[in-house]
């Protein structure tokens, strides 16, 4: 079973995708099952984690509607307010869908890189744990120093690290980004995934050689069982095509890893982060 465990799709007028302007011409259009499916099948994917790209309720009962329509989403990562006082009926509520397989506050976006231990936003993801479901922390280096002291209030709390942190690629900065993110590997429950390199990167002039330092930190301290491939499509657009955003982990990932490390690290990881619903007795390609 291949996994991409990290994708988007929108559509324009659904109108709740204020990032996303007219200026940003490759982005601004619709982005739907039928235009992945021929990047899929080039890369023999069977299944996708689709994640949300919009801080709205609404945005994540979109991406379910897919679901039942889709055969190659495996699982939804959405959105909730976790300062709402709503949170638990509105989780619980969602939670009934077995497509509903994670949570993604966008810290990225927030004035305050502490957010995530406010006191309310604590006791949302003390439920979250209690229900031993994922969380995706969608986060610049800026914000792992917030994401350490958490693992220290919560450390049952299951999470992935996206886009490897979104570390400073192009000007080829690694530090602090490496010694952090290296604590929050020592917990056993969070892991990384391996996306959303090349929008980090130079857009129009990356090499295969700039990811390659970043790769190899992330496997080292994760290891092969806690990472997981993410093409970030279509955001990855951007620097460089699906094939491409494929080829570039496939090349960097070290030589001496076994078939059975690969295969985790392209699929299995994945089922077993999300606990993706049916996937552990799927045989056969779609």
């Amino acid at each position: 079973m291949r996994i991409d465990a990290h994708q988007h799709y929108w559509k324009l007028d659904r109108g709740d995708y204020g990032w996303l302007t007219s200026e940003k011409t490759t982005l601004y259009r619709d982005f739907l099952p039928e235009h992945l499916q021929p990047h899929l099948a080039s890369q023999s994917i069977d299944r996708t984690v689709l994640v949300q790209a919009a801080s709205t309720v609404a945005e994540t009962e979109f991406m379910l509607s897919l679901c039942e329509k889709e055969p190659s989403i495996a699982g939804v990562v959405g959105w909730l307010d976790m300062e709402s006082d709503n949170f638990k009926t509105d989780f619980l509520r969602l939670r009934a869908n077995k497509y509903f397989v994670g949570l993604r506050p966008m810290l990225h976006d927030l004035e305050d890189d502490h957010w995530i231990l406010k006191p309310k936003v604590i006791e949302s993801l003390q439920l979250l744990m209690e229900h031993d479901f994922p969380v995706d922390y969608l986060v610049y280096p800026r914000h792992l120093p917030a994401l350490i002291q958490l693992m220290d209030i919560l450390p049952n709390l299951k999470g992935t690290i996206d886009h490897i942190g979104k570390p400073q690629i192009k000007q080829g900065i690694i530090e602090p980004w490496k010694q952090q993110i290296a604590k929050l590997a020592h917990h056993k429950n969070i892991y990384c995934k391996l996306s959303g390199m090349v929008t980090e990167a130079d857009l129009e002039h990356w090499n295969v050689q700039d990811f390659k330092p970043y790769i190899d930190h992330i496997v080292a301290i994760f290891g092969a069982d806690r990472v997981m491939f993410g093409s970030d499509w279509p955001v990855c657009l951007l620097a460089a095509t699906y094939e491409q955003v494929y080829e570039i982990l496939n090349s960097c990932l070290p030589n001496d890893l076994s078939k059975d490390k690969r295969d985790a690290i392209f699929g299995g990881n994945a089922i077993e982060f999300y606990n993706l619903p049916d996937l552990n007795t799927f045989h056969g390609r779609l």
